[in-house]
């Protein structure tokens, strides 16, 4: 499902009305469609319908005829002078029969079901005054909220709250949901999102080209790999993953693992000499190469059958993981660049995006919000988690992974994919070494950085549903057999 920014969403109601669809015919339909929702609840239910002075507004409108048609009883109130409203909306407020009260006299405390119908996702400004007064008071009231298009406050590219937002229990939005949508903090005030066609076609996509989309398995499910009857492991690529020190093997075995049960044919741990004992004795499927500093590495990457490196989880952040990544960045094999070997070029960050742009083989970056800021301390405090990823990926040229319960996978040339699907339970240790691996995995066989990286997110997440309360980081893996079979079947 693509994902419209408010300006793409904007072009695609400009091009239906302009293709023939009557503006307050789509306003109607989107309408009917609030009402919809709302009459779930039993007849006779006391509805209160908040309604701002633009188009959202308009929406409330149709919604309030509907339901009053339909036996609720409707209160309306309006932010602002009836005779004011302009366009679709003054259609809207004039096919409305029923009294309109001002917006602060409006009863919500003893409302049954409340219509946040004041602004949607074109919101660019804190709310203040009687609207930021209006949300306080309809957060504060006991009755289930249904937002219109986007919850009042939530900016529709971003997800921002700006200054104070509606906390809904559904939102109903039109034709394609918003980054707001899936961005936090504004899906955490979205509740259950309801995604309402109101006549406009898919054809308008062709003319918008979205760049974004939810991270869901249409978005990479074609690019998978896929074992041939008639293949064999070499087929499937060969992982090395860069081990840390004798006390910091754990990581790196977590995401060997990881890209072993994801699929790679074979993945081998390059282990500095003090931790190969430690290594050997946890290992049976993965392999076991020693190699010692950055020339080590690069010697055992000169054999172009290792064709993806992980790196980073436990490697330390001093000058020998710089040289380390720095080795492997010289080499032709795809690159997974996790936790350490980001903060180790917090001093630096130009020094790695350089040596990135120098090469032809796919780069991933994967930094949590912490690492984000040492690499890109400029971009950290910029509202907006998908423009922020966007902004990384191109000044560094790597696919940027910038985690979190939204996580999103942007590419350097404006593709992006955000997730929903992870449970809070993957906030613990290891958990991203083993994320890592899993990307790592899938890019040894071949599959493009972006898509592999897209699909290791919701892979990840999935293990973590399945798993769900008291997961640990090494069972993530060992969910991967059943996430991966229920998704082929």
């Amino acid at each position: 499902m693509e994902l419209l920014t408010p300006d793409e969403m904007a072009e695609a109601d400009r091009r239906t009305i302009a293709g023939g669809m009557a503006g307050y015919e789509l306003m109607k339909t989107a309408g009917r469609a609030v009402a919809d929702v709302v009459a779930r609840a039993p007849l006779g239910t006391r509805v209160a319908i908040a309604c701002g002075p633009g188009n959202n507004g308009g929406d409330g409108f149709v919604a309030a005829r509907i339901l009053a048609a339909r036996g609720y009883r409707v209160e309306l109130g309006l932010l602002g002078a009836r005779e004011r409203l302009k366009g679709d909306a003054a259609l809207a407020a004039a096919d409305w029969t029923g009294p309109v009260l001002p917006l602060g006299d409006l009863d919500l405390v003893n409302a049954g079901i409340i219509v946040d119908a004041l602004f949607g996702a074109g919101l660019d400004r804190d709310l203040e005054g009687e609207a930021a007064r209006t949300v306080g008071a309809i957060n504060a009231a006991p009755a289930p909220v249904i937002a219109v298009d986007l919850p009042s406050g939530i900016h529709g590219r971003t997800g921002a709250v700006l200054g104070i937002a509606v906390r809904a229990d559904e939102t109903v939005t039109f034709f394609r949901p918003k980054p707001g949508h899936r961005l936090i903090p504004g899906r955490a005030h979205c509740g259950r999102l309801t995604i309402a066609q109101i006549g406009i076609e898919d054809s308008v996509l062709d003319w918008i080209r979205p760049r974004a989309a939810e991270n869901r398995k249409e978005a990479w499910l074609p690019a998978f790999p896929v074992a041939r009857t008639d293949g064999h492991k070499y087929d499937r690529g060969h992982l090395v993953v860069v081990s840390g020190g004798m006390l910091h093997t754990g990581a790196a075995r977590m995401a060997a693992r990881a890209g072993l049960r994801v699929g790679a044919g074979l993945v081998t741990i390059a282990s500095p000499p003090d931790a190969l004992a430690v290594n050997a004795a946890h290992l049976t499927a993965i392999m076991l190469r020693r190699i010692e500093g950055a020339a080590g590495l690069r010697d055992l990457l000169a054999d172009k059958r290792f064709n993806v490196v992980v790196a980073g989880p436990a490697l330390g952040t001093g000058e020998p993981t710089v040289e380390l990544i720095e080795a492997a960045l010289a080499t032709e094999a795809a690159l997974v660049l996790d936790a350490d070997a980001l903060t180790a070029f917090r001093d630096t960050p130009d020094r790695l995006f350089r040596a990135i742009q120098a090469r032809s083989a796919p780069v991933v970056l994967t930094p949590h919000d912490g690492e984000f800021a040492r690499l890109f301390p400029d971009l950290a405090g910029e509202p907006g988690k998908l423009d922020r990823a966007r902004a990384a990926a191109g000044r560094s040229g790597a696919i940027l992974l910038l985690k979190g319960a939204d996580t999103v996978v942007a590419h350097p040339d404006g593709r992006a994919t955000i997730a929903d699907n992870a449970p809070p339970f993957l906030a613990t240790a290891g958990s991203g070494d083993v994320l890592a691996g899993m990307i790592g995995g899938l890019m040894a066989q071949h599959m493009p950085a972006f898509e592999a990286a897209s699909a290791a997110v919701f892979l990840h997440g999935e293990a973590g549903n399945m798993r769900g309360r008291g997961l640990i980081a090494e069972d993530l893996p060992e969910a991967l057999p059943e996430v991966l079979r229920r998704l082929f079947d």
